[in-house]
């Protein structure tokens, strides 16, 4: 781990101690298995930023031989998801976690988001990529994602399975992602393909 990832950055913990509630924009595995507490989950849509497999994973879903492909949230459009609002008492301890998960690579940036949920707009964090990190695997043809995504495993998976943990997740919320349902036929298909 490095050492980054061991403690939260100042403006970020500083917002622990303000009185005000601290909500963590999810997009990916984070709404299904976020790893902490928090105090309500609730569907939420952010502007400027959309979800994509625009992350290698040589780990955790995939390998240096075969590389995965994992979410991150990218500039441009929109993108639906949750927002976890975390208990008063437990923000603090709850983000240094997060922040331990999420940032072992650098490859994301914890940024200030707003939230647009039921009640209006909530000022949030979000993990969103940084294009200039190597990992950034920036913006793959649906085909060349698909063929990545099928042929990947890593420490914690397949990655054609987070795909569609993703999909089921947003599903069962009533999101439908356009974008992920194809890119779930196409790695079908090419798991159909390389079984026959």
């Amino acid at each position: 781990m490095s050492p980054a990832a061991l403690s939260l950055p100042p403006r970020i913990a500083a917002l622990c101690g303000g009185g005000r509630p601290v909500w963590v924009f999810a997009y990916g595995s984070l709404m299904w298995d976020p790893g902490i507490p928090y105090a309500a989950a609730v569907p939420a849509l952010v502007y400027g930023w959309h979800r994509s497999f625009c992350v290698w994973s040589y780990d955790y879903r995939g390998s240096h031989a075969h590389p995965g492909l994992v979410l991150g949230l990218d500039r441009g459009g929109a993108c639906r998801g949750v927002a976890l609002r975390l208990p008063p008492a437990d923000a603090a301890a709850a983000l240094t976690r997060l922040w331990a998960r999420e940032m072992t690579d650098l490859v994301y940036d914890l940024r200030p988001v707003t939230a647009y949920i039921a009640g209006g707009g909530v000022a949030s964090l979000a993990f969103v990529v940084r294009r200039d990190h190597p990992h950034y695997a920036g913006r793959l043809s649906p085909e060349a994602a698909a063929r990545l995504i099928a042929g990947a495993e890593g420490s914690r998976g397949a990655c054609r399975d987070y795909l569609a943990g993703t999909i089921r997740h947003l599903e069962a919320l009533g999101i439908l992602d356009a974008g992920l349902r194809r890119l779930d036929r196409l790695v079908r298909g090419v798991a159909a393909r390389a079984s026959e």
